[in-house]
């Protein structure tokens, strides 16, 4: 490792679940580095454990065994609040099922994370709104947004706090195939533009190119794609 510590690195991670009095392990030694701005897509069939590996780097669900270094820190290592502290203020979260809160305007739902952390942050988020192409649609509720819209407004509030990472879990997975390339061709331009490390679980092999390293979740381990 360089002497600057990368911004995301996995050592030796374990998860196993506990169903029905049996072990059934998913990760089985996860190891992995990313570099600052490196585009990483993570693929696998259905069930390898592609979320649970994404959920376990971003610090939401502990590994069995193993740790995940942020910047060199440890994550889970740290306390609850520690952790916490970090997803909101070096991670953005990105969902297939976009999670907005139906009551909030699209500008509320962008700042929520900041109003988590504490800051004042209106003309960030109307200006991230515009980014996303929808300085128009400041005021709508998300059930007068579209599918792809909605997904515009996740990625605009997991950008309010300026995260280092990116994590993008199947975002174009509830949308149809136009829909999901203009939401992907604008999730790379922002993430370009402001220089993020990006994380993407996708089961298509096709986005997955357009990573800057393509990985394969197999039998509990990464592979190089």
């Amino acid at each position: 490792m360089s002497q600057e510590a990368a911004p995301l690195a996995a050592h030796d991670v374990h998860r196993t679940y506990h169903l029905a009095g049996h072990d059934l392990p998913v990760l089985k030694g996860v190891n992995l580095e990313v570099a600052a701005g490196e585009k990483v897509f993570l693929c696998g069939q259905s069930g390898a454990g592609k979320t649970t590996l994404l959920y376990v780097l971003g610090g939401l669900e502990q590994p069995t065994a193993g740790d995940v270094l942020v910047h060199g820190r440890s994550l889970y290592n740290a306390a609850a609040a520690e952790r916490a502290r970090t997803r909101n203020q070096v991670m953005g979260f990105v969902f297939q099922h976009y999670f907005l809160l139906p009551e909030l305007t699209a500008l509320e739902n962008v700042l929520l994370p900041a109003m988590i952390g504490g800051k004042k942050a209106e003309a960030r988020a109307r200006e991230l709104l515009d980014k996303v192409g929808l300085s128009a649609r400041l005021d709508h509720l998300p059930t007068e947004l579209s599918g792809g819209e909605q997904q515009r407004v996740a990625i605009a509030r997991a950008l309010i706090n300026n995260p280092g990472i990116l994590y993008a879990d199947e975002p174009t997975g509830n949308l149809d195939a136009n829909t999901g390339s203009g939401v992907i061709d604008m999730l790379m331009k922002v993430v370009d533009e402001a220089q993020k490390t990006l994380i993407v679980v996708t089961h298509d092999q096709t986005l997955a190119k357009r990573g800057d390293r393509r990985l394969i979740l197999k039998e509990g381990r990464l592979e190089e794609g």
